[in-house]
């Protein structure tokens, strides 16, 4: 069982950077996802265990960096020059097993943090 609490959220002009954490009760492969009213949640980015490989979505790379510290047993989702499009609720996930930018892959889940992106 691995439990996982996303921070971080808020209201940021479009621009403006976040932070996102995800406290996680052990060392896994985890994923960010995020998710707007009617949409299917989609992939953000992915970081192995060990930190060593990462991945994004195309809309958000060279703007978000994924990041552990498993000393911390916290993931971190940098964003930074937020646009509006941005503008969703914010999960982390772990327990992959198979396709790491399928939700379907996910075993565990937050509960969300909500990142709002005013233009």
């Amino acid at each position: 069982q691995v439990q996982l609490v996303e921070s971080g959220g808020g209201l940021v002009q479009a621009g403006s950077s976040l932070r996102l954490s995800c406290a996680a009760s052990g060392r896994t492969f985890t994923g960010w996802f995020r998710q707007t009213p009617g949409k299917e949640r989609e992939f953000v980015a992915a970081i192995t265990d060990t930190g060593g490989n990462t991945y994004y979505t195309d809309s958000v790379k060279g703007r978000f960096t994924i990041s552990r510290d498993n000393a911390k047993n916290t993931v971190w989702l940098q964003m930074n020059s937020l646009q509006a499009e941005d503008t969703a609720v914010y999960y982390c996930a772990a327990g992959q097993v198979g396709d790491y930018f399928s939700p379907a892959s996910y075993k565990y889940w937050g509960q969300g943090t909500q990142v709002t992106v005013s233009s």
